[in-house]
């Protein structure tokens, strides 16, 4: 039987960083229309980014990751991307300045890649977060990118598979660094 419940955008917050030692994220979508990165993204294509901690929700997004990785948890994430990658996914590498500089372990799989190793279509197309892998928080999108549902996910073969994809992902995928200073 499998145990899944919708969890509203505050359950997901509360969810999502109500781990121990280890969060993992799968990233499939080629772009993501999340109304915080609204502003960020479009200033980013304009060639005149503005540093992502001038918005609240990431400030609190770093803040959080770099507490946890003070109390030494892993959170982690692969990204499965295209080649060349989005418009959208060159912002997301962008963004790895702060991410990684929170603490944050980010890692690259080529879309390719990913579907040579049996990671797609064998994973779907819903990204999710792994939770001390025993958790899952399932997050469904719409062909735009929207996130139009989130669920939590606690039965064990699911959260197995999950635990094996994530295994394959992070050994085919790069980790990226930051930019040595010049």
């Amino acid at each position: 039987m499998t145990t899944r419940r919708t969890l509203t955008a505050n359950e997901f917050g509360e969810v999502l960083h109500e781990f121990e030692h280890t969060a993992f994220r799968l990233e499939l979508q080629d772009a993501y229309q999340e109304p915080t990165e609204t502003e960020l993204f479009a200033a980013f294509l304009r060639q005149q980014p503005v540093p992502p901690t001038s918005v609240p929700e990431f400030r609190q997004w770093y803040d959080r990751i770099a507490d946890h990785v003070r109390h030494g948890k892993r959170v982690e994430r692969v990204r499965v991307q295209q080649e060349p990658p989005t418009d959208y996914q060159r912002f997301e590498r962008w963004l790895d300045t702060w991410n990684i500089g929170a603490g944050e372990i980010m890692r690259y799989l080529p879309r390719p890649a990913a579907f040579e190793i049996g990671l797609l279509p064998s994973a779907g197309r819903d990204d999710w977060w792994l939770l001390d892998s025993a958790r899952l928080i399932v997050m469904q999108f719409d062909d735009a990118g929207r996130r139009i549902r989130t669920e939590l996910v606690e039965d064990a073969d699911t959260v197995l598979q999950a635990c094996m994809w994530r295994d394959l992902a992070v050994h085919h995928s790069v980790q990226a660094h930051l930019a040595a200073p010049a």
